[in-house]
């Protein structure tokens, strides 16, 4: 899987997202139909996986989730014990 930086073709959503929450850098990133939001604020980072044509497989959230850990998170932030993956019913 290649995640694909397309934060300049979301310029909007960046914007609402830096202006509306805590956040200090959002980026976005798509895999084909998979989109991912990946947002750094002060004292939480939080990667958001969006499909709207088939659920998400565990090994794609397994796949981002290490994308982001090994190049986007300082490894001394990183607390094990309090990584969370939440689910959403699709709507």
């Amino acid at each position: 899987m290649k995640l694909i930086n397309t934060t300049n073709s979301h310029s909007n959503l960046v914007k609402s997202q830096l202006e509306s929450t805590d956040a200090t850098l959002v980026e976005v990133y798509s895999a084909g139909n998979t989109d991912v939001i990946f947002t750094q604020a002060p004292l939480h980072y939080e990667i958001l996986i969006s499909n709207k044509h088939r659920a998400i497989r565990e090994q794609e959230i397994e796949k981002i989730q290490e994308f982001f850990l090994n190049r986007k998170i300082e490894k001394q932030n990183i607390d094990e014990a309090n990584i969370k993956t939440l689910y959403s019913e699709k709507n």
